[in-house]
């Protein structure tokens, strides 16, 4: 029998013996809000994935900066089925030994003082923006709210952060977007002098700017920042969402320059997949962030926590942010001395193991065509080539990557050749 939804799609009835039970016959449920690769991945471990076909892939996208211990790390699987068996959920409203334990471990490793545990890295920079103005607003009294942020930035999905970033593309049919956010150009002092004002409250950056192309923030435009903001009375925000959590050689990509932001945030890597963000602070911002100033119903429960306290400690006791940047420098020195002779890249640049490989031109039909020989990486604008591998992996499989980077870009440069050679 087929019935008629209120939207005029057709659907089927099946019957069980308990209920009746309607599917939709059209191809998805999901909104198409994914420009999706026609693979599907059902199983990973280690540096690998496979799909529901069996083909293997190696990973260099890590989920995006996420799975930073590899697929299914045994530590984390172990304490996140121990708390399974205990308990999953329970509301803020109680004391969460575990978030205590959390927050404990990541101020002891940090210059942070406290700590909220929410879902997502656009959920750590709504905080940290709330904070923020808060801070300026509340405790010092002088009604500030402007955060200044960068163009090619990348700070999340929400209003409020997809307002913050610096790239017009996210923002198209959102209007009308929250006031008080100002973008300028990252390095460019005298335009952020400029942007400086009465109600300026923070400025607000990553340290490598990875969605905007794998750009690193010079060492002396973050000492004028840092310069500024004390001379302004401004917080320093810095988003750490995916250069955190020892990706970059450091714990967090801010211990490369010696200067500590006010605020800080982390999600990607910070629980090997679970959906776990946390915004950071100093102590003196707790006098913002009072009771029932903010709040989560889903950050830090028993369950998310014992997935960062895994993944938190696995990172620290096998010291995976000094063996990141070993593994980064191999793997640029590697591209560099491989890619040498290719005038199709343009620059190769990185640190750590977020590594960008700077192209004349476009890059997407790479990325297709390295998902055919079982090799999955991701863009960072449309012309530079992203790796993320994981923080364990190998000299060979490093090797592998390259060698299979070189042969994907020679066949491309080859495909687009004119004939004849002219």
């Amino acid at each position: 029998m087929t019935i008629t939804n209120s939207s005029q799609q057709p659907v089927k009835e099946s019957h069980t013996e308990q209920q009746t039970i309607v599917t939709a016959t059209t191809e998805s449920s999901l909104f198409p809000t994914y420009a999706r690769y026609p693979i599907s991945l059902v199983k990973g471990k280690g540096s690998y994935l496979w799909d529901d076909k069996g083909n293997q892939y190696l990973d260099f996208m890590s989920g995006l900066a996420v799975t930073n211990l590899g697929h299914a790390p045994d530590g984390v699987i172990a304490k996140v089925k121990d708390q399974l068996d205990e308990l999953w959920h329970v509301s803020n409203l109680f004391h969460i030994p575990a978030q205590e334990k959390a927050a404990a471990l990541l101020t002891a490793n940090t210059c942070a003082d406290a700590v909220f545990f929410c879902n997502s890295g656009a959920e750590a920079n709504e905080a940290a923006i709330k904070l923020a103005r808060r801070y300026q607003q509340k405790v010092l009294g002088n009604g500030r709210y402007e955060i200044i942020t960068f163009k090619q930035s990348f700070h999340g999905r929400t209003l409020a952060t997809l307002t913050a970033t610096g790239q017009d593309k996210v923002k198209e049919g959102f209007l009308p977007l929250p006031e008080g956010f100002v973008h300028v150009p990252l390095h460019d002092i005298p335009a952020l002098k400029e942007a400086i004002g009465p109600h300026t409250a923070a400025i607000m950056l990553e340290m490598i700017q990875a969605e905007g192309g794998i750009h690193i923030v010079e060492p002396a435009f973050l000492a004028e920042v840092k310069a500024l903001c004390e001379e302004h009375g401004l917080l320093l925000i810095m988003d750490e969402v995916q250069t955190g959590m020892g990706r970059t050689g450091k714990l967090f990509g801010h211990e490369h320059y010696g200067i500590e932001p006010d605020i800080f945030t982390v999600a990607k890597g910070i629980a090997s997949g679970f959906p776990v963000g946390a915004m950071l602070g100093k102590g003196y911002l707790r006098e913002a962030f009072t009771a029932g100033s903010h709040a989560t119903t889903f950050g830090g429960t028993p369950l998310a926590m014992s997935a960062v306290l895994a993944t938190v400690e696995i990172i620290l006791e096998d010291n995976l942010p000094a063996r990141a940047a070993e593994m980064g420098d191999y793997l640029i020195e590697s591209l560099r001395t491989k890619l040498i002779d290719q005038d199709f890249v343009t620059e190769i640049r990185g640190q750590g193991l977020i590594v960008g490989i700077e192209c004349k031109e476009a890059v997407g039909d790479i990325v297709l065509a390295g998902q055919k020989k079982g090799f999955l990486f991701v863009t960072a604008g449309p012309n530079v080539i992203r790796f993320l591998p994981n923080l364990y992996v190998t000299k060979e499989e490093i090797d592998t990557a390259v060698s299979l980077i070189a042969i994907l870009i020679e066949e491309h440069v080859a495909a687009k050749a004119p004939l004849g050679g002219e």
